[in-house]
């Protein structure tokens, strides 16, 4: 499967990598870079499985970009087991929450590289991509604690993370989003954490100018009218504690 250009201009260009993920128990995972004036930011690079291939899909690129921003969205190992390995063949920083700072290192972040792992504070931030900003937003508890997506104002695109991910679809664009909802429906109700933080989040991002939706796992949505069928399906969603009521209970013994 090939790298899917989600935009290009004559400066800037997002770019969906081919999974790399393969067969297995692993999770499927989307790797993203963001390419302006020869520099690139590369969103959730993953764990050591696809580190190899991740390495060589970023290097064949167009004009062989230089790696200068590593975004981790949360603590996962699917996003950040590999982060060693991204900081010791690149001059890259990496951004992840301040509350992961002292977490991450247990993948194996060496001692000598730890000074470029660079906490983003809980209100988010902006990052400087060789004269593009991008904007890191807050979306905690979506599922982490410590959570974040970026927003790219060039190409509209909103990184979400493992919000809006699908899984057990092999489709790289959502073409109907009712007929998306089994894909989607089971993990968010899980792994959200409440309809209310939801609420917040849709008030936050319909502020924002959006043409695509890109999350971590399967399908993004594309053009204004599935983006706000999903924000809607997000606004008024069921998940997390509001289903768990009576779960906090000992368990009987058999």
């Amino acid at each position: 499967m090939s790298d899917l250009i989600l935009y290009r201009d004559p400066l800037h260009q997002n770019i969906l990598l081919p999974d790399a993920t393969g067969q297995g128990l692993a999770v499927q995972a989307n790797h993203h870079v963001i390419v302006h004036r020869g520099q690139a930011l590369l969103l959730d690079p993953g764990g050591h499985k696809v580190f190899n291939q991740i390495f060589s899909d970023v290097s064949s690129l167009n004009g062989a970009p230089e790696v200068t921003h590593i975004f981790l969205s949360h603590q996962d190992p699917d996003i950040v087991a590999a982060t060693n390995g991204w900081l010791m063949i690149t001059d890259a920083n990496a951004y992840v929450s301040e509350l992961w700072t002292r977490f991450v290192p247990h993948f194996g972040v060496d001692a000598l590289l730890e000074e470029r792992l660079i906490a983003i504070p809980d209100g988010g931030c902006w990052l400087d991509l060789a004269g593009s900003e991008l904007l890191v937003l807050p979306a905690h508890f979506l599922h982490s604690c410590g959570n974040f997506q970026l927003y790219d104002p060039t190409a509209k695109i909103l990184y979400t993370g493992d919000l809006g991910a699908s899984i057990g679809t092999a489709a790289r664009e959502v073409t109907d989003f009712d007929a998306h909802l089994p894909y989607i429906t089971a993990f968010h109700r899980r792994y959200m954490a409440s309809g209310a933080i939801l609420k917040r989040w849709v008030a936050m991002v319909r502020a924002l100018d959006i043409d695509i939706i890109a999350p971590q796992h399967g399908a993004l949505l594309r053009g204004k009218t599935l983006v706000d069928t999903f924000l809607d399906w997000c606004e008024n969603l069921e998940c997390g504690l509001d289903l768990m009521q009576n779960t906090y209970q000992i368990p009987p013994k058999a």
